[in-house]
């Protein structure tokens, strides 16, 4: 990149902020087309995804899904819930039934969703100020009971957690955790994982202890041995 360019940085990334010209036909386009595979967003999910290559290292994920059908999902991943959030990689999700149908080769690149549900590491976070604690968290328990049976399938696009303000390389496979011991030898940007999972619960006012005390209930279904490969190696 020439001098010029680098010397500049927007909202993470390098680059010139938006003019009046750029805001202006954004808004314009918004008004006219329609957007509708974006519009079907249905939900907004936050967890941490582990690099496959470096399972040690993982970074804070915010989903934002749609379905495709009752056994695939689709989800679009960026690194904050900000406006101008940066778009860092996409994970697709499908059901036990549709991944025990994959070959073998296949399987081994999705991950389970059992420890983030239980331990609460995910969770929907709530922006209404009008609908009642205990109705949100019901809605988000029944949606815990469907993803913690599902098997996704993650790469990324963007490392932002090395500093890159553009993405570089290609794209990097991801997965989950899947147990305490895997938290603990974690990082997030040299940090601990365990330090960025308190400021996140924090930052979205809410106590992971208290999820996984309400999930309890919630159904732990058998994780296929093709599953979360790189914890095997």
């Amino acid at each position: 990149m020439s001098n010029n360019i680098t010397e500049q940085e927007t909202s993470g990334a390098t680059g010139t902020p938006l003019t009046t010209k750029s805001k202006v036909l954004e808004t314009g386009a918004s008004m006219v087309q329609d957007l509708s595979p974006v519009k079907s967003i249905c939900a907004h999910l936050n967890a941490f995804h582990i690099y496959a290559d470096e399972p040690h290292r993982c970074v804070e994920a915010n989903h934002y899904c749609a379905h495709i059908n009752e056994d695939i999902r689709q989800c679009l991943i960026y690194d904050t819930p900000a406006p101008n959030a940066r778009l860092i990689g996409i994970e697709y999700m499908i059901s036990p039934r549709l991944y025990r149908t994959l070959p073998q080769d296949e399987r081994k690149l999705w991950h389970s969703h059992v420890f983030e549900v239980k331990s609460g590491l995910l969770f929907m976070p709530s922006a209404s100020k009008i609908l009642p604690t205990a109705a949100w968290e019901a809605a988000e328990y029944k949606e815990m009971e469907e993803v913690v049976g599902l098997y996704g399938k993650t790469y990324h696009f963007w490392q932002v957690d090395r500093g890159d303000k553009v993405p570089m390389g290609e794209p990097v496979l991801m997965g989950s955790f899947t147990e305490e011991r895997q938290v603990d030898a974690g990082k997030v940007a040299g940090r601990s994982v365990r330090e960025v999972w308190g400021e996140r619960d924090e930052r979205f006012g809410i106590r992971s202890e208290a999820k996984k005390e309400m999930r309890e209930g919630i159904e732990v279904p058998e994780v296929h041995a093709d599953a979360d490969q790189w914890w095997k190696k």
